[in-house]
Formats: structure tokens, C-alpha cells, sequence
């Protein structure tokens, strides 16, 4: 039995895939397997990935008709033999290093699920600012307590990242079809079920920016899916037994976000939070805008009353989460952020 499985989905990676096996076959952690998936590609991909595997034992091909990458991924953790179990995609680059110090980080703490790393933009020419700002904030989220705290703002740990116990992995029984990212689904549900998570404070993982990322090409990685599922999974956790949902921010991502909570999950909302003095005084989906210095009173009017600050606007989380604690209210607690 192998340490680690890896398993790569690739479709039409004929451009990349070359790079991404090498760095897979340049691991300081050799006692490996790659499970690579080829989902239907149109392109050379399938031929790439039969040439390693006719040279190299430890690349396994599995070829599969074209069904997208939730089922690609699934069939190769079907496929997994290890303890561990990996995910890498065919566009990306593992450091030579990153499957030995992210087993033996498993090894030394059982209490983990899920280990990922520190991650970089590459080619740097070609990093948008977006995805600068996204991979600056996952790379200051390293502990679990860092992660649980902000795993309703996005999905901080990236999924070529990560390297999970398979008993977890079958716990939640793969990656799942929600119309909805896949991988945020993951660990959202991980979290729920009590995982644990970590990262490695080093960059072990290069992760390719491009036009054609399926975060960019894939309506499920949209803004509203990513709402919806974060709309879901609150709903299932910090709002379980909740007599009052009060959202910081009656702006673009309150308003969004409440939609999602109200109609389909019925989320006792009650209230908005905004410091635009035109708001204040208003009403937002039939409830109050309400400004910071009324929160107190409206959160003692309930018994289990929750405040989601939901402020997209950049900064706005630092001062908005300042507020909070000068109120005296506990983040993950009593309070998420969800912006």
C-alpha cells in the first residue's frame, strides 16, 4: 500500500499536464500513487498520461467518458489505495516537498482531517488582482481556529492544496453534485461534521492562473452559487436553533445573501445593520435597517439571537469584526462573518 494516492482529473490539459506529472514525480516522498482520470479529453491529454504511466509504475490512468470534474475526482478516490489522499489539478505544480510534510504533519497530529499548505499565483505576469487579494487572505488563514473563523467568507483552503485522511474522505463520501462548488461543498461539510483542519506555513503548491479556470468557464462558481451554498450550510450550523438572524450590511451582499436564507432556507431574519445614514430607517425585505449602536437592543430582545456580518466591501471585515468585540460579542460564537 501505497503512503499517499494522489488523484488528478484532467480534461483537454494537453498544454499543462507534462508540468504538473513532473512535479509529481520529483516528490522527496516517493512511496506514492497518481490516480489520473482522464475525463473524455478531445486533446492529447490521454495519450500524455498513458506515456508516464508506461514508465513510471506509480501513475495509474483511469480513462472515462467526458461527465465533469466532480466525477472525474470521483472515480479516481474510488481508485485510492492510501491512508491518504491527495488532490492535485492537471494545471498546477507541487513543490518537491509537499507530500512528505504534509503526511508526516498527519502522522504527528491524528486530530487533523485535512492538511493544505500555503499556496502562490503563477505565471506571475498573468495573476489578476482578484486572485492576488483571494490567495493573500487564504495565506494568513494557517490554523484550524484561523479556518473554522472564516470558512463562511470563502472557501479558505485551495483544493489542488489538500490532502485529506481517506476515512474522512469516505465519511463524506466524495465530492458531491450541488450546483455549487464542489470543493467549498467539501469542506463545508467537513466542518459541520466536526473536522479538523491545517495548514503548513510554507508555500508548497504553485497554482496556475488562467482565461480558461474552471472557477472563471463554470456557472457554479459563480457569486449567487457560492451565496446559495453558504446560505445552505449556515442554515445547517451557526443557525441551527437560532430565534433571530440579524445581517451586518443592507448592502449588495446583505441583500443577496438574505434572498437565500429567507426564501429557501426560512431563516428567522429580522433585522439589517448599516452605517449609511440613507439606510438607516428603512426597511430591507420588510425588515428594519437598523444602525450599529441599535444592535444591543435588538439582540436583547431574543434568546438565541445571531449577528452575520455580511459587508463584501474590502476592509470592511476588520472594522466591522472591531465593532463586534467592542459590543462584547463572540465571533463563532455569536457572530460569523460571511463577507
Amino acid at each position: 500500500m501505497p503512503d499517499i494516492s494522489i488523484v488528478l482529473p484532467c480534461y483537454n490539459a494537453e498544454n499543462t499536464v507534462e508540468e504538473t506529472l513532473d512535479s509529481l514525480a520529483r516528490q522527496t516522498l516517493d512511496d506514492f500513487e497518481v490516480i489520473a482520470v482522464d475525463d473524455g479529453s478531445e486533446d492529447s491529454t490521454l495519450r500524455i498520461l498513458e506515456t508516464w504511466a508506461s514508465e513510471d509504475s506509480r501513475f495509474q490512468v483511469l480513462a472515462c467518458p467526458h461527465a465533469g470534474v466532480i466525477a472525474a475526482a470521483n472515480a479516481g478516490i474510488a481508485a485510492c489505495r492510501a491512508p491518504y489522499i491527495a488532490r492535485m489539478d492537471a494545471d498546477d505544480r507541487a513543490h518537491p516537498q509537499r507530500f512528505e510534510k504534509q503526511v508526516a504533519y498527519l502522522e504527528q497530529h491524528p486530530e487533523i482531517a485535512v492538511v493544505s499548505s500555503l499556496v502562490r499565483g503563477f505565471p506571475a505576469e498573468d495573476v489578476r488582482e482578484g486572485f492576488r487579494i483571494y490567495i493573500e487572505w487564504l495565506n494568513t488563514l494557517v490554523s484550524d481556529e484561523d479556518i473554522r473563523r472564516e470558512i463562511f467568507v470563502e472557501s479558505p483552503l485551495p483544493n489542488p492544496s489538500v490532502t485529506l485522511r481517506a476515512e474522512w474522505m469516505q465519511r463524506m463520501g466524495g465530492y458531491a453534485e450541488r450546483s455549487w462548488p464542489e470543493d467549498y461543498d467539501l469542506f463545508l461539510r467537513l466542518y459541520l461534521a466536526g473536522a479538523h483542519f491545517a495548514k503548513i506555513p510554507e508555500v508548497l503548491l504553485d497554482w496556475r492562473e488562467h482565461p480558461r479556470r474552471i472557477t472563471r468557464t463554470d456557472s457554479r462558481y459563480s457569486l449567487e452559487n457560492f451565496l446559495r451554498a453558504k446560505a445552505h450550510y449556515l442554515a445547517r450550523g451557526p443557525l441551527v436553533g437560532r430565534d433571530a438572524v440579524i445581517i451586518w450590511g443592507a448592502g449588495m451582499m446583505g441583500r443577496r445573501l438574505s434572498k437565500h436564507l429567507m426564501r429557501t432556507e426560512k431563516a428567522p431574519v429580522v433585522a439589517f445593520v448599516d452605517i449609511d445614514p440613507k439606510k438607516i430607517g428603512n426597511t430591507r425585505r420588510g425588515k428594519p435597517i437598523i444602525a450599529p449602536d441599535d444592535l444591543l437592543d435588538w439582540w436583547e430582545r431574543f434568546e438565541v439571537p445571531v449577528v452575520l456580518a455580511a459587508v463584501g466591501a474590502r476592509g470592511a471585515r476588520t472594522l466591522v469584526r472591531k465593532r463586534l468585540i467592542d459590543f462584547g460579542l463572540c465571533e463563532a460564537e455569536d457572530w460569523w462573518a460571511v463577507a
